[in-house]
């Protein structure tokens, strides 16, 4: 079965090669054309462009961001100024994603989801903690989303026991269903799926699935989409691949899955059989999730709808969501806390996971505890977490015992003796791999959802999180914690190599690290 799946996603990558093949070509010989064109001019041409690649140079020192980021790009155009800046224009700038924002704004006035009204939540919120309000009021006004009462949400500290509810509420669907995923393969989780949502479109549901592209080339082709389509469940990607262009950095990372505004799911498992341990290329996968009613699935399903109708003809309306299709079920005192729901997005200039892990991180008192795959941190939290720690804060770091790509593993490990000579303390899950992505502050606040400490997370993909208050979730997700690094290993300095040879090293990885 191994076997076959990897013949069938070298197969299925070789057909995306060669499809993408001649445009590739195209764009080549567009470039050479022009560079031939240019040829009789190029003193005066490379004279005019170094010119313009130093004010670029000093655009890029004085523009606000990432100093890392930064710094790597600056490294890029020292060592070949013209094409630097080239690709920087193309791969490295935010404005990449201008396009694909502006398509998304397009169909802002056809989303038929209206979101909360988040004033009256706020004030009572102000009235608990002013400070934590002030957090969750700066995560609202980025995004969009508002902050929630919370009516029920319930952890799953592994895919499996996440996926067993996904597909309970799947047959029970009577209206319609939200699919949205990095990563969709076929395997023993996808083909249960398949196997109910075509008996529920059968029933008249309306199934709706949204995959990315580029998550997804290896796993899942336009003969699995056809598939779905002659079933009857509509299917389409995200940002698919097309012409090469810095867009294709800005992938659609969210795992979202709603079922007839009743019922919503997130968390860090994608529809592939690794997630819920049918198999185990790295051990045990340890992912987690969750599953949330109340007001807070209106937040998800506006998400949904927003990149579906931006990606597809045939647009989510108010005829398929209602207008009351979801019930608030939490009146007066009678609610779970406090919940925002919401989406980075790389079209804006705010990364408003990275500035919320900061902003934790400078609140918490008594500790401060993250899940994560990877471990590639700008400078900006990177010395929050130093800082934290070394004020005195629990600070901690749940990782991969058994890595799934070893040089961004080896890249993470680079952060290690920083953190460790600060006091942060991490933990290996010895068992496999991790792919949790989580964090909790001081039992009051923490997330759940799909965004990793790294660069591709909190600056080029969409990712989607939950941000909880006071919520009984989080007692759920303190004790998965504790649980894992019971189950892993703590490192320490001794661990760490501290000769020159491998300082050096770990420097020239942590400047490539925002490539990764």
């Amino acid at each position: 079965m191994h076997k076959k799946k990897k013949t069938s996603v070298r197969r299925i990558v070789t057909g995306r090669i060669v499809s993408a093949l001649p445009v590739v070509v195209l764009q080549g010989l567009i470039i050479y054309g022009i560079a031939e064109w240019l040829a009789p001019f190029a003193t005066l041409f490379y004279s005019v462009l170094s010119v313009l690649s130093a004010l670029f140079v000093l655009f890029l020192i004085s523009k606000r961001g990432e100093g890392a980021y930064k710094m790597l790009w600056l490294l890029v155009m020292f060592v070949a100024p013209l094409p630097g800046a080239v690709m920087y224009l193309f791969y490295g700038n935010r404005r990449t994603a201008k396009t694909l924002g502006q398509r998304l704004n397009a169909v802002h006035d056809s989303i038929p989801v209206t979101l909360n009204d988040a004033a009256p939540v706020q004030e009572q919120l102000e009235s608990e903690d002013k400070r934590i309000a002030q957090t969750f009021a700066y995560v609202s006004k980025i995004t969009g989303f508002p902050v929630l009462r919370n009516d029920t949400a319930q952890y799953y500290p592994v895919g499996e026991l996440l996926f067993e509810q996904m597909l309970s509420a799947l047959k029970e669907a009577k209206r319609y269903v939200f699919i949205e995923y990095f990563i969709v393969q076929e395997g023993v989780m996808w083909e249960a799926m398949v196997d109910v949502m075509e008996q529920k479109v059968q029933e008249g549901v309306d199934i709706r699935v949204l995959y990315d592209d580029i998550g997804s080339i290896g796993t899942f082709s336009h003969r699995n989409r056809a598939s779905l389509l002659k079933k009857g469940i509509k299917c389409e990607k995200f940002n698919p691949l097309i012409v090469l262009s810095g867009a294709l950095n800005n992938r659609d990372h969210r795992k979202i899955m709603v079922v007839d505004g009743i019922v919503a799911f997130s968390g860090g498992i994608n529809l592939a059989d690794e997630y819920i341990n049918e198999e185990h290329p790295f051990g045990h996968w340890k992912d987690i999730g969750f599953r949330i009613t109340g007001d807070a699935i209106r937040s998800y399903a506006y998400m949904f709808a927003e990149f579906w109708n931006a990606s597809s003809l045939d647009k989510i309306t108010r005829k398929l969501v209602g207008d009351d299709y979801v019930e608030t079920r939490v009146t007066g005192d009678m609610f779970d806390g406090y919940v925002l729901p919401y989406y980075d997005s790389p079209a804006r200039a705010e990364a408003a996971s990275n500035n919320l892990f900061i902003d934790l991180l400078g609140q918490a008192r008594d500790y401060m505890w993250f899940y994560t795959p990877y471990l590639l941190l700008g400078d900006g939290l990177r010395d929050a977490f130093v800082r934290a720690a070394q004020r005195g804060v629990d600070v901690r770091i749940v990782m991969p015992g058994i890595p799934d790509k070893k040089v961004v593993y080896r890249m993470s490990r680079s952060y290690y003796r920083e953190l460790l000579e600060a006091g942060v303390k991490i933990y290996e899950y010895s068992p496999g791999f991790v792919h949790a992505k989580a964090c909790l502050a001081d039992d009051r606040v923490g997330s759940i959802g799909t965004v990793n400490l790294d660069y591709r997370s909190l600056y080029l993909h969409y990712e989607c999180n939950a941000l909880f208050y006071n919520a009984s979730i989080l007692d759920d997700l303190k004790k998965d914690f504790e649980d894992s690094m019971a189950a892993g290993r703590e490192r320490t300095l001794q661990d760490e190599r501290s000769g020159l040879l491998f300082r050096i090293i770990n420097d020239i990885l942590r400047i490539f690290a925002p490539l990764v």
